[in-house]
């Protein structure tokens, strides 16, 4: 008998608490495939992004006895490793699947934007048979079984899938080096009071936690897939894991966060990435002793580089009134400077654990004056010597079912917002970035994903800093790069060590102190016998301890 066959088309998801945009796959992706492998299924996965690339593959999926496509996006960004499914795509696939039984789920049952500034308009989406909802995976065992489309999220049947389908991140077209986004909750604890006023988080209840046990066993079978990178990200407030689901700001309970993240270390002990994402600046703020205690337990067991992404979304007590936000502009300074307590200390060049922030433009009560106390706070935390790794902003993409959907701003203050983010890039993350990665700094096993004149890559890790290389590199390559100058949002680093002799004389200018005449002349000395005859020629650098001198010019 001819086994049955299935294709998961991933279409990507970002979240306010669930990211799956390359290189990272969501818990989305492998528990459906654990469904499907418990259900008898043969398995094919596949991105949109490969589908874009070689529509032929459509002929595969339409031999398939089923498809799934998970896509959906609450909380639009800019993405490098790849791009989200499109409303007109998502419609596309499902008119070309014609033989399978065509399946979608994922946060695209919430509505769909095309961009933010824009209201998601929730409407039946034509070419796929049947919306799955709840949890997908439940959905679709649920489905192959009783024929019904909803799925109650259960950790108890989901765990067995995690497990199961952990081996389909061998099929990401980034293996190995791929994040696997961890889940340890679903729901937020601020649905208690209805949650902030844009977010889609409380659409899943108050929180419920994973299991410790049911953790472990899908990061042993992880590993054993061959997966290096985790982010403990799949949660509104990885603080709180196992603290009370009863309150809206519960007290952590640093000894369940310790418990956490001290088995994910037994469960890979070859791990190379172990970040985290949410942490709510007001749980911090209120409970200082206790989170500062769960902070260093995450710390002692994490890789340098993290982020704590802080939801603040603004500065203006009105707006945080009136869209009953989780912290004031006092409390999230406060929980700033814990964490940079915390995790201030370098290790190999680069803090242990910054915070960033977050900004949303379009809340209900937001006039001109907002964009003023933004900036005001901004310029406040650089005065404080605080470290922040990022600052993010976009514009409100609201969804039915909050209450951002019907009481908002949008569309008032487009000039505003613009300047805004301009005056945020050049006033502040220029010059914060010259703090967190100063010339000089080196960021080991950079993966390169776009190769170019200048190519661009980044470490794995939650919200790794871009790096454009001023070389031609192919793309997966990975190598350690030493910091040399600063953009915006983006660093410029060259690999090392830095063989001067064998620089490109275009290269040679991006050296820090020496610029396009200073690289002629030493591109026409060329090549230098040791780190003595360059700096008679252009000093010391802040690079000297990463240059060589091996090849000539010619060697090139």
């Amino acid at each position: 008998m001819k086994q049955k066959s299935a294709c998961i088309l991933d279409g990507y998801v970002d979240e306010p608490a669930c990211l799956g945009v390359p290189p990272y796959i969501s818990p989305y992706i492998r528990t459906v495939a654990g469904a499907l492998i418990g259900n008898g299924y043969s398995l094919q996965y596949l991105t949109i992004d490969q589908v874009r690339k070689d529509p032929g593959l459509f002929a595969a999926m339409n031999t398939a006895d089923l498809v799934v496509m998970i896509a959906g996006v609450t909380v639009p960004g800019k993405y490098l490793g790849g791009t989200p499914a499109t409303l007109t795509e998502i419609r596309q696939v499902g008119a070309q699947l014609r033989s399978p039984k065509t399946f979608l789920a994922g946060p695209i049952g919430f509505g769909y934007s095309s961009g933010g500034g824009q209201k998601a308009v929730k409407e039946a989406i034509s070419g796929f048979e049947y919306l799955l909802t709840g949890s997908p995976a439940t959905a679709l065992d649920t489905f192959l079984r009783e024929g019904k489309t909803h799925g109650t999220f259960d950790y108890r049947r989901e765990n067995p899938w995690a497990v199961s389908g952990a081996v389909v991140i061998r099929d990401h077209p980034c293996f190995p080096w791929v994040m696997c986004e961890m889940e340890t909750a679903r729901g937020c604890s601020r649905a208690h009071s209805g949650g902030c006023s844009f977010c889609t988080e409380p659409f899943y209840g108050p929180p419920v936690f994973r299991m410790l046990e049911g953790i472990t066993a899908e990061i042993e079978a992880l590993q054993r897939a061959g997966a290096r990178h985790f982010r403990i990200g799949r949660q509104p407030d990885i603080m709180v894991y196992g603290a009370s689901p009863a309150e809206e700001y519960p007290t952590p309970v640093p000894g369940r966060v310790e418990e956490l993240f001290s088995a994910v270390r037994g469960a890979a002990p070859d791990l190379l990435t172990l970040h985290i994402d949410n942490v709510n600046p007001g749980t911090i703020a209120r409970h200082p002793e206790e989170s500062r205690a769960a902070l260093d337990a995450i710390i002692a067991h994490h890789t340098p580089g993290d982020v704590a992404a802080f939801g603040m979304e603004t500065a203006d007590p009105v707006v945080i009134a009136k869209n009953n936000l989780k912290a004031g502009p006092a409390q999230v300074m406060e929980a700033i400077r814990i964490v940079n307590q915390a995790g201030m200390k370098r290790e190999a060049g680069i803090p242990h654990l910054l915070p960033g922030l977050n900004f949303i433009s379009g809340l209900a009560g937001e006039t001109m004056l907002t964009f003023d106390l933004n900036m005001e706070f901004l310029a406040h935390v650089l005065a404080s010597g605080c470290l922040v790794r990022r600052v993010n902003i976009r514009q409100l993409m609201p969804f039915e079912g909050t209450r951002a959907f019907s009481e908002n701003a949008l569309g008032l203050h487009q000039t505003q917002f613009r300047h805004f983010k301009e005056q945020v890039r050049k006033r502040f993350d220029l010059p914060m970035l010259t703090r967190v990665f100063p010339v000089g700094t080196v960021l080991s096993r950079v993966v390169v994903e776009e190769e170019g004149s200048t190519s661009f890559g980044r470490q794995m890790g939650s919200y790794p800093i871009l790096v454009g290389i001023p070389l031609r590199i192919p793309a997966r390559t990975v190598l350690d790069v030493v910091v040399v100058d600063h953009g915006m949002r983006s660093l410029t680093a060259f690999p090392v060590p830095i063989d001067i002799n064998a620089l490109p004389p275009g290269t040679l200018a991006w050296l820090p102190g020496v610029g396009k005449k200073r690289a002629g002349r030493i591109a026409a000395r060329r090549p230098f016998s040791n780190l003595g005859e360059f700096q008679a020629l252009v000093g010391a650098t802040p690079l000297d301890a990463w240059l060589t001198f091996v090849r000539s010019p010619s060697a090139r």
